[in-house]
């Protein structure tokens, strides 16, 4: 992991659920610890807001998790699953994480981004260039090449296990 981060900076974290909770799955059959994750996004340094991007289904079975995202700090951003005819499902946060990374970034220093999803190259590259700092985090093994690459910095969780897991 990293060195000593400069306390003054002001960082805002950014949580593609879906996409830590399918790594975490697929990868080591295992929960991930949120709040481990917003700490080490944070690493002490000025902590304005986070999100975490979420679905919801028909059933509401996952209520109790966004209740227990929200009680770490983490503001849950909620959007329903869609179900379409023949059975295929969609929750794409994409657009959404995009929007709010934009719309929110003017009084930051730090973006954590915490998504091993390519699609977010393009945001990682505005932001830099719109002079912020872009940190990914998310599992090594599951994250995009050019993603890690374009970051200012890339977190590998897969070398802080067990902290980020829960089994």
């Amino acid at each position: 992991m990293s060195l000593q981060k400069p306390k003054e900076q002001r960082v805002e974290v950014l949580i593609d659920v879906q996409n830590l909770y399918h790594s975490a799955k697929h990868l080591y059959q295992a929960r991930v610890n949120f709040g481990e994750v917003l700490k080490q996004a944070v690493s002490g340094r000025k902590f304005i807001r986070a999100f975490g991007y979420v679905v919801r289904t028909k059933t509401g079975e996952e209520k109790p998790f966004f209740d227990a995202l929200t009680k770490l700090g983490i503001e849950t951003r909620v959007r329903d699953l869609q179900e379409f005819y023949g059975g295929a499902k969609k929750a794409d946060w994409d657009v959404g994480i995009v929007i709010d990374a934009i719309r929110t970034s003017q009084g930051l220093d730090v973006i954590v981004l915490v998504s091993g999803d390519g699609d977010f190259i393009p945001l990682v590259e505005y932001l830099k260039n719109q002079g912020r700092r872009v940190e990914v985090m998310a599992f090594g093994r599951t994250t995009s090449a050019k993603l890690k690459e374009v970051a200012d910095e890339f977190i590998d969780m897969d070398l802080g296990l067990p902290k980020f897991l829960l089994k």
